[in-house]
């Protein structure tokens, strides 16, 4: 749980709010993003934290987008709206083997879902090193060159290649940044 809350800490400074991490039901938790252009962003770190926590560590993600009614002021206890019910009814319906979900159809279309289950599905493979690698290289306010992030892990630029690559990094930034150029209207 500890390992969640300085992920969505470091996702709410990306957004530039603070996500009101809450924890709920024992093991359940849900958080605050009010910028859906980071939504990919945000799973991929929550999967990269735990993964790189070491073995066992999982959590299935349910996101709904929508509008709030309120928030409440420290936590999302008291959290209402359109997007939290969203959530509620993505994480109760979704299949065992499904990792993230997404929910409403009014504003998503069919290559959100497969780009979200394909890069979750990407995810599920890391090891715990390029999981660490993979957290430092998705921040979206800073473009962290290979040389910065191995000098943070205290290992070789080539090393930090090799991490990111095995980990479909290539790959995974062209869904990235489609999603940051996603509109996220209510589509007709």
């Amino acid at each position: 749980m500890d390992c969640l809350r300085r992920a969505a800490g470091q996702i709410g400074n990306w957004a530039g709010e603070d996500p009101r991490f809450t924890r709920f039901r024992g093991d359940g938790w849900q958080f605050y993003l009010a910028v859906p252009q980071l939504s990919l962003h945000a799973t991929l770190l929550l999967m990269a934290s735990l993964r790189g926590a070491g073995p066992g560590a999982e959590t299935r993600i349910a996101i709904g987008f929508g509008s709030i009614d309120r928030l409440g002021t420290s936590d999302l206890s008291a959290a209402a709206g359109e997007a939290f019910e969203l959530a509620g009814t993505a994480l109760d319906t979704m299949p065992g083997h499904r990792r993230v979900a997404l929910e409403n159809r009014k504003v998503l279309r069919d290559w959100h879902h497969a780009v979200f289950d394909l890069s979750a599905w990407v995810a599920s493979r890391w090891s715990p090193e390029q999981a660490t690698a993979i957290a430092l290289a998705l921040d979206p306010t800073r473009q962290r060159t290979q040389s910065e992030i191995a000098r943070q892990l205290g290992i070789t630029r080539q090393a930090v290649q090799l991490r990111l690559s095995g980990a479909g990094w290539d790959a995974l930034q062209a869904s990235l940044e489609a999603v940051l150029r996603e509109d996220w209207k209510v589509h007709d």
